[in-house]
């Protein structure tokens, strides 16, 4: 079913930060209210000239250059080129499906997930960059692609759940390899922290 990989892992997200998150985090009230406006938008459409759009998809769009805007200036370029080859590879991607579609060895939303992932992580080091780059460079690729079918009167549909299903499928894989990446910082700290107790006590 189409956008159920989406509906769960969003309101997942949303439940998580709006109830079990720490209310002295910054992001907290910030994140639940974009989470939940993106579910809102989930089910709505609209159209400008030729292209079809779901409102999610260009709401998803929006926040991330909002976010962006607000780096500083070098900040903002690197990561406007690090959308742009998540673009370029994005519009790959869908381009060989087309043109060659044996290569996809398995499941294509996974496979789509696990290859813009690993370039977001390759791309950027934090958590933040990472999901700014995949969200603006992914929805970029969607209006590109649509464009190049435009050109062969082919029809789609630009932000629909199969693209939010893909999109929610790189954050979970993203949250999971940050934990991976502070997981070794937090057994560090919680051992050092044991060891100065050890000491304490003897």
């Amino acid at each position: 079913m189409e956008g159920a990989v989406f509906y769960l892992i969003f309101w997942s997200l949303w439940v998580y930060i709006t109830f079990i998150l720490q209310r002295k985090y910054f992001y907290r009230l910030k994140l639940a209210a974009m989470i939940l406006i993106i579910i809102i938008f989930s089910g709505s459409q609209f159209s400008l000239g030729p292209f079809h759009f779901f409102s999610s998809g260009m709401v998803l769009l929006f926040f991330s250059y909002l976010f962006i805007s607000q780096e500083k200036k070098k900040t903002i370029i690197y990561l406007l080129i690090c959308s742009l080859i998540v673009t370029i590879a994005y519009v790959s991607f869908h381009l060989f499906e087309i043109y060659d579609p044996i290569w996809i060895i398995f499941n294509k939303d996974w496979m789509q997930g696990i290859c813009i992932g690993f370039l977001a992580v390759s791309l950027q080091k934090t958590l933040k960059g990472r999901l700014l780059v995949i969200v603006s460079g992914t929805m970029q690729g969607e209006l590109l692609y649509a464009y190049f079918l435009n050109q062969y009167q082919f029809p789609y549909t630009i932000g629909s759940f199969d693209y939010l299903d893909v999109c929610s499928l790189v954050v979970v894989l993203l949250l999971g390899w940050s934990l991976l990446e502070n997981a070794g910082t937090f057994f560090q700290n919680y051992f050092h922290f044991s060891e100065k107790e050890k000491q304490k006590s003897s």
